[in-house]
């Protein structure tokens, strides 16, 4: 009788559990989709206010990261381009290099790094001043439609984020394939030839496309995932301080499954 009971409380607890996870990623579906309405509606930038305060969040999620990522990523991407080309050439593989730096870093790598860098200067940060400002309105109890929300406070970190994610992606995608070349080639002009025949062979309309969608896709992650889970009561109604570490597990999870489909897409 007691393992019946152990059993009924366990199945309930993981029955509330799954409900409850559910809810949550409905949610950020449903504020994912209201954003990406509202962000191709034009009536969303009629009033000079909103054209400036999405002006300001781009400027906001983008110059101030950039100096210090493109740093941090062309330092990265010279370790790996130095292993990988002296692994290369110590196994009379040179000719396979440039095309493993270019499927490995630019393709791969640049993408995924530079979502979660986002997500974690911006995105993630902006949601948690959302979430306080949504708490001190309950407190108070001041309560906003909820499209005022979406519009004035979602919507233009939502933009920010996802513009960040493809700015930083270019520019650090461009910055390793400069560095690429002058280490497998040195200062010389005498391999431009070569080196954008290897780079055109990886870049076939099949893998430009998925490559262009997964990026695209981890920048709707980052901007969607962070913004829509500010927004989720907790179970005393209110909003309290989420944890980092949970909300970060629940966006790399999105990013990693968005990562298999693109390598599915791309190898198999």
């Amino acid at each position: 009788m007691n393992l019946l009971a152990s059993m009924h409380d366990l199945l309930l607890r993981w029955g509330q559990q799954v409900l409850a996870a559910w809810r949550a990623w409905w949610q950020v579906m449903l504020i994912g989709a209201q954003i990406v309405v509202l962000a191709l509606s034009p009536s969303s930038y009629d009033r000079p206010a909103e054209r400036s305060a999405v002006l300001s969040h781009l400027y906001r999620a983008s110059a101030p990261l950039l100096t210090w990522f493109l740093v941090l990523s062309a330092l990265v991407s010279l370790v790996l381009i130095r292993i990988v080309v002296a692994t290369a050439f110590s196994y009379g593989l040179s000719q396979y290099a440039l095309e493993v730096l270019v499927r490995t870093l630019v393709l791969e790598l640049i993408p995924l790094y530079t979502a979660l860098f986002v997500a974690l200067r911006y995105t993630m940060p902006e949601a948690q001043r959302i979430r306080r400002l949504l708490a001190d309105q309950h407190r108070r109890g001041v309560y906003h439609e909820p499209q005022t929300l979406l519009r004035e406070q979602m919507l233009p970190r939502a933009l920010a984020g996802a513009f960040s994610v493809w700015l930083l992606a270019a520019l650090s995608g461009l910055t390793a394939l400069v560095l690429t070349y002058l280490n497998v080639y040195g200062f010389s002009p005498w391999g431009l030839a070569a080196y954008n025949r290897g780079v055109g062979s990886v870049f076939t309309p099949a893998v430009s496309l998925i490559f262009v969608l997964k990026t695209l896709f981890f920048s709707l992650a980052v901007a969607f995932v962070p913004m829509g889970s500010s927004a989720q009561r907790d179970v005393l109604g209110g909003y309290s301080r989420r944890s980092d570490i949970s909300e970060f597990a629940r966006l790399l999870s999105v990013l990693l499954l968005l990562e298999v489909v693109s390598l599915l897409g791309n190898y198999y």
